[in-house]
């Protein structure tokens, strides 16, 4: 039909054709809809390094003005060839702490898997993982606020010692201004169990809480994040050296995941977005607005 539009009018060609002028106009503009959403998919898609479903997408759409299903971003996203990481990752191979219960004094599992209070800096959970580059392993410890799911605290290194988890904490009370009565859940490595780290929890007014033994689910947000990283930047990914690996975590991890990487567990908002909705709420209850 289109070939014909330059000699003929759209009413004569529908007329021919046994359909309505109002029914091509509405084709027409559906297909243009079509076509924009597509090309707004694939872009995020793209721009978000293919780390994104349908969920997420659908999102994205709605807040560009789009009014759509996940099932019709799935169906998008099917048509166009494109599959989110998540769906097709390597299982990860679990990383274990060695703990000498003889000689360490684990913490009771206070946290209980009580994975959602109501504020921030009220529960952290914290762990360590390993990356492989050609330099050898590269360590890294994270400090989680189980609030808004944000990274809080990030270390490297390439000893698995107690300085690691230690400097952790360290930065995570720094960056949050040293709040008080914190509790600190972890599983039973030896570095959480070591004397240097009771002795900054005491220090600094917090509390410890570990997972039973054995027992992944005990600790399961952070072990989900590590998970979600390795997918992500990781699994089928090659660092040459550990300041290449570096590189790709601070990225993942203070640009993209913090700040821009939509949470399920925060109504499909980042974290760094999740915590700012939570204290201005709280500057409005205080001026009284609320």
């Amino acid at each position: 039909m289109k070939n014909h539009l330059t000699c003929y009018p759209v009413t004569r060609i529908c007329s021919l054709l046994g359909v309505s002028s109002s029914g091509y106009y509405a084709w027409l503009k559906r297909a243009n809809k079509s076509a924009k959403l597509s090309e707004y998919i694939q872009k995020q898609y793209w721009q978000h390094k293919a780390r994104l479903g349908a969920p997420s997408l659908l999102h994205d759409a709605r807040e560009a003005g789009y009014q759509v299903s996940e099932r019709t971003i799935s169906r998008v996203l099917q048509q166009l060839g494109l599959r989110s990481l998540r769906l097709h990752s390597k299982a990860a191979r679990k990383f274990k702490h060695k703990t000498d219960r003889a000689y360490h004094n684990i913490a009771p599992n206070t946290l209980d898997r009580q994975f959602n209070p109501d504020k921030p800096n009220k529960t952290w959970v914290t762990n360590i993982t390993y990356i492989k580059t050609g330099e050898g392993w590269l360590y890294l410890s994270v400090i989680i606020d189980l609030y808004g799911r944000k990274v809080i605290a990030r270390q490297t290194s390439r000893y698995i010692d107690r300085h690691l988890v230690c400097n952790t904490l360290k930065q995570a009370l720094f960056r949050r201004h040293f709040p008080k009565n914190v509790l600190i859940h972890s599983d039973q490595g030896s570095q959480y169990c070591s004397a240097d780290f009771k002795q900054l929890l005491l220090q600094y007014g917090l509390r410890q809480s570990m997972s039973r033994r054995g027992n992944c689910f005990d600790n399961a947000v952070v072990e989900s994040f590590f998970h979600t990283l390795k997918t992500h930047i990781i699994h089928d990914c090659y660092y040459k050296t550990r300041k290449q690996a570096n590189k790709a975590l601070f990225e993942y991890i203070e640009i993209y995941y913090n700040r821009i990487r939509r949470h399920s567990a925060n109504g499909w908002v980042s974290p760094e977005q999740y915590e700012q909705q939570y204290y201005q709420n709280e500057k409005m209850i205080e001026a009284g607005t609320v």
